[in-house]
């Protein structure tokens, strides 16, 4: 197994953040946590920052475990039980302050166990260290709630049909990473999953997909959202695209973006920030891509907080 470690970065000196987007196909609420092994070791301790002139967070696998630094303990959840923000409830407030850093290990006779599980597997790990660290406890639900949907627009997909793709192509790393671990691919391999770059900025989001799947379109739509939402497009094969617009909120992954300078302000006046220069998402579907969202109300699986509390010290 080739440990692969996300990182991503927001620098006040730069206008744009890059990364690379962890897909996942298997959902924790279907994930059977008495057959996965459990962590050995967790070590949960606050994130020190560092300072205004960067800021960020990492995540990822490595051969004996999993690794997550900087990011808000709202987000692990999300990572954890693999759903979108509007299907975990009664979250308490300081979990979305909370920035972390967690490390947690298997033994060394479960690692090569940990191998063979999905990475989404590896992340649901997660909840039982949740569960007796944090106190967790929670239950599901069956609630109706406001959902999307993701068909075609009118006159159709305006999405690319990718190129096929170089066997002797090697993956490409992420940026603003030094970390030896944040190797995806090597030389002379085929990269594991083809890479989705998205930059933001005060000017709004773009995505860039290459050789992408309309699933993980879907996710990252998912993920950049908060909401559930459901493929109707038809589409199955892999596709190039960009797609730009403006958030609602400027965040990533549901934490929040440090605000871009905009420059000094001009004498004698008060610093005022650029319009906005990307449509919203809703607009943004159908003139660039040829898809849209239409929503309904439909019962689904939702994951309601009981309980939970700060994590305990290591």
């Amino acid at each position: 197994m080739v440990p692969t470690v996300y990182h991503f970065c927001m620098r006040a000196i730069a206008s744009t953040v890059a990364l690379l987007l962890l897909t996942s196909t298997v959902c924790a609420q279907n994930t059977d946590l008495k057959n996965l092994p459990q962590f050995d070791v967790v070590s949960i301790r606050p994130h020190q920052d560092e300072g205004m002139m960067r800021m960020g967070f990492q995540f990822g696998t490595v051969p004996d475990g999993v690794v997550f630094k900087g990011g808000t303990l709202d987000m692990l959840i999300h990572m954890a039980f693999d759903v979108p923000r509007d299907r975990i409830l009664n979250e308490p407030d300081w979990v979305r302050s909370s920035r972390i850093d967690l490390d947690a290990k298997v033994a060394p006779e479960d690692a090569p166990k940990l191998k063979t599980l999905t990475r989404q597997q590896q992340w649901a790990m997660i909840i039982p260290a949740l569960e007796d660290r944090c106190a967790l406890k929670f239950h599901h639900e069956t609630r109706e709630l406001e959902v999307y949907t993701l068909v075609l627009a009118k006159g159709g997909s305006k999405l690319k049909e990718a190129a096929p793709a170089d066997p002797h192509a090697s993956a490409p790393s992420p940026g603003n990473s030094t970390d030896s671990l944040d190797k995806p691919g090597s030389p002379g391999q085929p990269p594991a999953a083809a890479p989705m770059m998205l930059m933001m900025n005060q000017s709004g989001v773009t995505v860039k997909g290459r050789s992408a799947t309309i699933d993980s379109f879907v996710q990252m739509l998912s993920q950049q959202m908060g909401a559930t939402i459901v493929d109707k497009t038809g589409l199955t094969g892999k596709y190039d695209y960009e797609l730009a617009w403006m958030p609602d909120e400027m965040n990533l992954m549901g934490m929040p973006m440090m605000p871009m300078p905009h420059g000094p302000p001009p004498q004698g006046g008060s610093e005022q920030p650029p319009p906005p220069t990307a449509p919203s998402i809703f607009a943004a579907l159908p003139e660039q891509v040829g898809l849209k969202l239409e929503t309904h109300k439909e019962p689904v699986d939702v994951i309601v907080i009981d309980h939970m509390e700060q994590p305990s010290a290591n």
